[in-house]
């Protein structure tokens, strides 16, 4: 792992800076990288995907531990770096590419290199990353709601953001990401990081956090991309009522005939604001709604 000196050194060597585009800054407290990798507990039959690899800090102690590291990133200066830095390590490959293809899904590519390496590990597949702030919020929700198998994440984020993982209903920062994260595993703020511990110094404090999948959650859920869509149309209006927002349905929600019909069945009051159901709430509202699209395609 690297402290800021060496990262500094190695950006001068390569005659490149920060680019704040990409939303670069540097963990450089090697304390909190090993507290990040511990509460992980990377082992020997894990495979781990870290994104915004950098100059391969992180991606050295993960190296050290993990069956094998998926990195990527988007910088392809840093990228080479980080090459440099862990050449002949073979449990380690670097994928120059953006995670994202776009807002609402990961990297085909990046998607079938974890996929087909996981196939030869034993272990789990987990995120371990100091995640670019730019990008935190649809990497995390793509990788919970995909086929991507992610079975954890040890993160670090903004505040707001973790903040955001971790809401309960009716709070400011309740959303998205709350939900499907609350119906997906289990979320907690592990703890909260000063700007000081990053390179260059971000103008807001971070959080590590960590996200467990659990399967007995997921199997609740009937199709986890039409409870995805029902969120998404909820939340995007979540000042309106429940029985307002559905005049904006699209996809196979605006195939819902009878949202009241629904509403009654989950022992929820139409005029229920967005922001005020909680995820379980959720879960009933869209396995309500496969059912009803069920017996309509049985018609």
């Amino acid at each position: 792992m690297q402290t800021k000196g060496q990262i500094r050194e190695l950006l001068a060597s390569a005659g490149v800076s920060c680019n704040k585009r990409f939303g670069q800054n540097f963990l450089v407290d090697l304390n909190l990288m090993r507290l990040l990798i511990d509460s992980a507990g990377v082992g020997a039959d894990d495979v781990v995907l870290e994104v915004g690899c950098g100059t391969g800090s992180l991606t050295q102690g993960l190296a050290e531990r993990a069956g094998h590291v998926v990195a990527v990133e988007l910088d392809v200066s840093l990228a080479s770096i980080a090459e440099g830095q862990l050449a002949g390590k073979d449990n380690v490959e670097i994928i120059k590419a953006d995670i994202l293809t776009d807002k609402h899904t990961i990297n085909p590519a990046v998607a079938e290199r974890l996929l087909s390496t996981a196939e030869k590990f034993a272990g789990r597949v987990l995120l371990v990353a100091n995640l670019p702030y730019s990008a935190a919020s649809p990497v995390m929700l793509n990788l919970v709601t995909g086929e991507t198998g992610i079975d954890g994440m040890y993160v670090t984020v903004q505040k707001e953001v973790a903040e955001r993982m971790t809401a309960q209903a009716g709070s400011h920062h309740y959303g998205t990401l709350s939900i499907l994260l609350a119906v997906t595993g289990d979320t907690r703020i592990i703890r909260t990081l000063k700007p000081s511990v990053f390179w260059p110094e971000p103008q807001v404090d971070s959080a590590m956090v960590c996200f467990v999948r659990s399967a007995e959650k997921v199997r609740k859920i009937r199709n986890m991309e039409l409870f995805g869509e029902l969120v998404g149309l909820f939340m995007q209006h979540r000042r309106k009522m429940l029985k307002g927002c559905v005049r904006f349905a699209s996809g196979k929600l605006s195939e819902i005939a009878d949202w009241a019909e629904i509403f009654d069945k989950a022992q929820i009051d139409g005029r229920s604001r967005p922001e005020q159901i909680s995820p379980g709430d959720y879960i009933t509202i869209a396995n309500l709604c496969h059912g009803q699209l069920g017996k309509a395609c049985e018609g």
